[in-house]
């Protein structure tokens, strides 16, 4: 009996090494690029791209109060209510002492100043294909925005997802920067698997959570729990229908081939892409015709 309870002791002790080293937050390597200055101008156009303002300015905010990213919208997820923080320039409730490495950090690996995880709300598993120099440039205009005092809400979640810790493990599975379309055309592709985070909304999850990769960009059901995220693949009813030019007419007006309109939360995501060069929204739409054609969800 004893050497049985001894070997359960040792036994779980080397359980929770392995556990706290394989969820050890893992940083970026240091790198010079993070201490340029970054072109603000750039960086607006990354801001634009990668829909910041649409998670972290205040809900329904227009015009000028867009750039007030104080934070606070609250957003459903069958994990919990995660809440926008504060990344508005402020220095004691926002990001304004951050460096460009502590934002690559957040961006590409999902990592806290401190050292602790974020959880994938923030689409850092899209993020993570950001390129430094992108980085660099959004931090340098992020610091051009105004400063918000506005303290951040908790999340409303309950266990065992309040335990960031395990998050190094959903990292393992999830988190990498691999080329999900590696045939599709480069351009489009770092803008939607990467900053334009476009799966994140538009492919289905896996139990954990992840993206279930075999159904790329097919559509998913909406995590507030009202209605679907639309198929977006050249298989869908409506969508796989358009042309590169009537997709990139949507991007800039937000108005379908049939004079629909957009609705609902893409209606912040055509405000941002309209504001991009036509050459952004054009290798968008190319990419999206050149991906597996993959029929549209059976209706529940």
């Amino acid at each position: 009996m004893r050497r049985v309870i001894k070997f359960c002791a040792v036994a779980a002790v080397l359980a929770a090494a392995a556990f706290f080293y394989l969820t050890a937050p893992n940083r970026l390597p240091p790198d010079p690029i993070y201490d340029l200055p970054g072109d603000v101008q750039a960086g607006a156009r990354i801001f634009s791209i990668a829909g910041c303002a649409s998670c972290h300015m205040a809900k329904g905010a227009t015009g000028e109060a867009k750039l007030l990213l104080g934070g606070g919208q609250e957003f459903v997820s069958p994990f919990g209510t995660f809440v926008a923080p504060n990344i508005s320039s402020d220095v004691d409730t926002g990001i304004g002492g951050w460096s460009a490495y502590d934002l690559a950090n957040a961006l590409l690996r999902g990592i806290s100043p401190e050292g602790s995880h974020y959880y994938p709300v923030l689409p850092y598993a899209s993020y993570a294909r950001m390129r430094p120099a992108d980085v660099v440039d959004l931090r340098a205009y992020l610091a051009t925005l105004p400063a918000v005092s506005q303290v951040n809400a908790p999340h409303d979640l309950p266990l065992p997802f309040r335990l960031r810790r395990g998050l190094g493990l959903w990292k393992l599975l999830f988190l990498n920067d691999d080329a999900i379309m590696p045939e599709a055309p480069a351009a489009g592709r770092y803008l939607v698997e990467g900053l334009g985070h476009c799966a994140e909304c538009h492919t289905p999850r896996n139990l954990m959570g992840g993206l279930d990769r075999n159904r790329w960009l097919a559509g998913a059901p909406n995590p507030a729990g009202t209605g679907r995220i639309p198929n977006i693949t050249p298989g869908a009813r409506d969508v796989g229908n358009w042309s590169v030019a009537e997709m990139v007419f949507y991007f800039e007006t937000g108005f379908t081939p049939d004079f629909d309109t957009a609705g609902g939360e893409m209606v912040e995501v055509i405000a941002n892409l309209s504001t991009l060069p036509a050459a952004d929204r054009e290798a968008i739409a190319a990419y999206l015709k050149s991906i597996p054609a993959l029929t549209d969800a059976p209706s529940p």
